[in-house]
């Protein structure tokens, strides 16, 4: 079995190769830029937010029990529309620095657990290929595979759900290629 010290290396280099690697993925290309739409009344709809909701998630409509919303008035709500789920954060800037620690935190619990499944699954001496295999399937799951729930179950565009497939197949590519060289022989 491999040893968890020989695993260090590879888990703390695939992290921030992946961290590097999604920074340029989101700050210098620019296909991203359209996975958010703005509302053509976002100041009326930032207004009437204001008056009475804070932090967290919500339904729109929102209902309390199935009960409800077969209700004459909740149905008809759904037709009228809009019919959606918004996200809200505390109010103040945008500060980047703590959005990217936690990433990069998330960078290196993903690279553990690879670390883990590879472990569980091959010997020291594995050929680069068969820790590629293993690790680049494992990492796309963990870094991409959410994504279609959320087109499924929260209304995220389909495009936007390729985009996030297409940066964890990235993600985990580099982090295979990360374990498969760094992979004790």
């Amino acid at each position: 079995m491999v040893e968890w010290s020989s695993l260090v290396l590879p888990v703390f280099l695939s992290a921030v190769l992946v961290f590097i690697v999604s920074s340029i993925l989101h700050a210098v290309l620019t296909y991203h830029n359209k996975d958010f739409q703005k509302l053509a009344n976002e100041d009326e709809v930032r207004a009437a937010i204001r008056k009475g909701n804070s932090r967290g998630m919500y339904m729109i409509p929102s209902c309390e029990s199935h009960a409800e919303k077969r209700s004459p008035e909740t149905v008809k709500k759904f037709e009228e529309g809009p019919v959606g789920l918004l996200v809200l954060r505390t109010p103040g800037a945008i500060k980047m620095g703590p959005f990217l620690g936690q990433w990069f935190v998330y960078t290196i619990v993903v690279s553990f657990l690879l670390a883990y499944v590879a472990r569980s699954t091959l010997h020291p001496g594995a050929t680069y290929l068969q820790v590629f295999r293993v690790v680049s399937v494992s990492g796309w799951l963990a870094y991409a595979w959410q994504s279609p729930s959320d087109s499924i179950w929260k209304g995220q565009t389909w495009s936007a759900t390729f985009k996030a497939l297409f940066d964890g197949l990235v993600y985990a590519a580099f982090t295979a290629g990360v374990f498969g060289w760094l992979w004790p022989r």
